[in-house]
C-alpha cells in the first residue's frame, strides 16, 4: 500500500457537520503567536543547568557580581548564580576584601555591588592590551571632530544649553557625543598605561635608561593623544 501525496489545494478529508463548531470562528479566536509557556520554562531550566555544569560556584558568583550595578543582598545574588546563600556571602566577602566588590550595611542587612573603580581599571587594562588601540583613538577623535564641525561647538553641553529647540536627532547626537568623549578618556588612559608598561620593560638597568628615555621622547612626538 502506497501513501498518496497530499493535494496542493488542501486536505483530502474535511470535518463532518457534527465535527464543526456550533458558532462560526472569528479572527479573535485565532492567535498565530501563541506560545507554550512550559516550553520557555524548559529552555530556561536547560540553560541554567548547562551553566551550572560548565562553571564553578565561584565563577558564577563573580560573573553575577560583575553585572551588579545596584546593591543587592547575598540571597538575590545567590539565586541568580545558582548557589546557596552561605556560599554567595562567603565569596562576596572575599571579593570585597580584594576590592572587586563593595559592601553596604543597611537596616535589612549587608548588600553588595561591583566596585566601579575596579571595573573601570579592568576596562582600561583590557583596552591597553588591544592591538588596535591607536586606531580606536583616531576613530573616536574623528567622530568628535565631526560633531564639532556639524554643530559648531566644542562640547555637547554648548548645544544642550543653547536657546535652540533641539530635535530628537540632535538629542541623540548629544548622547552619542558624550559617549564618545567618555570613550576617548578611557582610551587615553589605556594608552598611557600601555606606555608606562612598555617603559617599565624597556628600562631594566642604568645602561638601558638612556635608550628608554630616547624611545619615550620619540613616541611622544607622534602620540595619538594629541
Amino acid at each position: 500500500m502506497t501513501d498518496e501525496a497530499p493535494s496542493p489545494d488542501g486536505p483530502n478529508e474535511f470535518p463532518s457537520e457534527e465535527e464543526l463548531p456550533d458558532n462560526p470562528v472569528t479572527v479573535d479566536d485565532i492567535d498565530p503567536f501563541s506560545v507554550d509557556d512550559d516550553d520557555s520554562d524548559d529552555i530556561d531550566d536547560f540553560a541554567a543547568a548547562e551553566w551550572k555544569t560548565n562553571t564553578t560556584a565561584n565563577e558564577r558568583i563573580r560573573t553575577v557580581s560583575n553585572r551588579t550595578t545596584s546593591p543587592k543582598s547575598a540571597g538575590d545574588i545567590a539565586e541568580t548564580a545558582l548557589v546557596s546563600e552561605t556560599k554567595a556571602r562567603e565569596t562576596l566577602n572575599k571579593l570585597a576584601e580584594d576590592g572587586i566588590v563593595r559592601t553596604h550595611q543597611t537596616d535589612s542587612g549587608q548588600l553588595y555591588d561591583r566596585d566601579p573603580d575596579w571595573h573601570l581599571l579592568k576596562q582600561i587594562r583590557q583596552l591597553a592590551s588591544s592591538k588596535t588601540l591607536v586606531n580606536q583613538i583616531q576613530r573616536v577623535k574623528q567622530e568628535l571632530a565631526a560633531y564639532t564641525d556639524k554643530y559648531d561647538a566644542t562640547e555637547p553641553e554648548e548645544l544642550l544649553i543653547s536657546d535652540k529647540e533641539l530635535t530628537q536627532t540632535e538629542l541623540d547626537d548629544i548622547s552619542h557625543w558624550r559617549t564618545a568623549e567618555r570613550s576617548l578618556s578611557y582610551l587615553r588612559a589605556a594608552y598611557r598605561l600601555k606606555e608606562a608598561k612598555e617603559q617599565a620593560v624597556t628600562v631594566t638597568d642604568p645602561g638601558d635608561r638612556q635608550a628608554g628615555n630616547q624611545a619615550t621622547t620619540h613616541g611622544r612626538n607622534h602620540s595619538p593623544l594629541q
